[in-house]
């Protein structure tokens, strides 16, 4: 199986599982997040803080990561992708 189609069917498969529990946690912290709740004046900045990072890296993990891989493994392997490893004589 080339790497392009790898990544594409391990993208398919991830994607679901990945975003159910981000957006499970995303949408439990914004009433804390928003100070929705009693006593969540205290713990707002700290549920933005979470919620910005896991946003972040929901995005790097979907869209980032694989495109990466690709780039650096390219069809035929480590070292032949589009960042050739140079050999030292």
């Amino acid at each position: 199986m080339a790497v392009r189609e790898a990544v594409a069917m391990a993208c398919r498969v991830r994607l679901r599982p990945v975003l159910m529990t981000s957006l499970a946690t995303i949408i439990g912290l914004l009433p804390m997040a928003l100070k929705l709740g009693a006593g969540s004046e205290a713990y707002a900045p700290l549920a933005r803080a979470i919620l910005g990072g896991l946003s972040v890296s929901v995005a790097l993990t979907v869209f980032l990561v694989p495109a990466a891989y690709v780039l650096v493994y390219g069809e035929r392997g480590p070292g032949f992708g589009r960042f050739r490893l140079r050999r030292s004589h």
